[in-house]
């Protein structure tokens, strides 16, 4: 069992402070931008991935060789394929979907921008995400950037986590609410 998450998190926050400080200083925030973003894919798609950085099973020289072999097929810069190098040499890439995160939130905040993460239950169309970025804009006064995903369990409607606020439109939860109002009456 990998390490309590709050060590876990500690641990990609001082990693991430280190990688957006040496990237803003060499001008490179857009490079770690796309690094970011690109790592963020291969995490969500690659259970293979996912294994290797979290099990303990792999040796430090097997972790390094695949997140070396990662990094090339993402095109990775330099900066962002030394420090993964670094946490493989040092065991550390269990923390790794934390240090995107983590990464993810110093970008934004650099650039006056928020993230909603935004769970539909049928994928959006772009004229859809414009409007509701155009109207989480008004809201929050920043520029949102989205990060979709689809669950169909959802049923119909949104789910909107920006910060610490979250807008729960999905039929699921009104059903829910009735279901828990009907149990009071009856």
């Amino acid at each position: 069992m990998s390490e309590p998450v709050s060590i876990s998190s500690g641990i990609a926050a001082r990693y991430a402070a280190a990688l957006f400080e040496l990237a803003k200083e060499g001008k490179a925030l857009k490079a770690l931008e796309a690094d970011v973003d690109a790592l963020s894919g291969a995490l969500d798609v690659s259970a293979d991935l996912r294994s290797v950085i979290a099990s303990p099973v792999y040796s430090r020289e097997d972790q390094a060789a695949a997140i070396a072999a990662v990094g090339g097929k993402l095109g990775l810069s330099e900066l962002t394929a030394s420090t993964l190098a670094l946490m493989a040499s040092k065991r550390r890439l269990f923390v790794l979907p934390q240090l995107v995160r983590a990464l993810r939130a110093m970008i934004a905040e650099e650039k006056g921008e928020v993230t909603a993460e935004v769970v539909s239950a049928a994928a959006l169309t772009k004229a859809q995400s414009d409007a509701l970025a155009k109207t989480l804009k008004e809201r929050f006064g920043k520029t949102v950037k989205l990060q979709t995903s689809v669950d169909d369990s959802l049923i119909g409607g949104l789910i909107v986590k920006v910060g610490s606020k979250m807008i729960d439109t999905s039929i699921r939860s009104q059903l829910a609410s009735l279901q828990n109002a009907m149990k009071e009456v009856g």
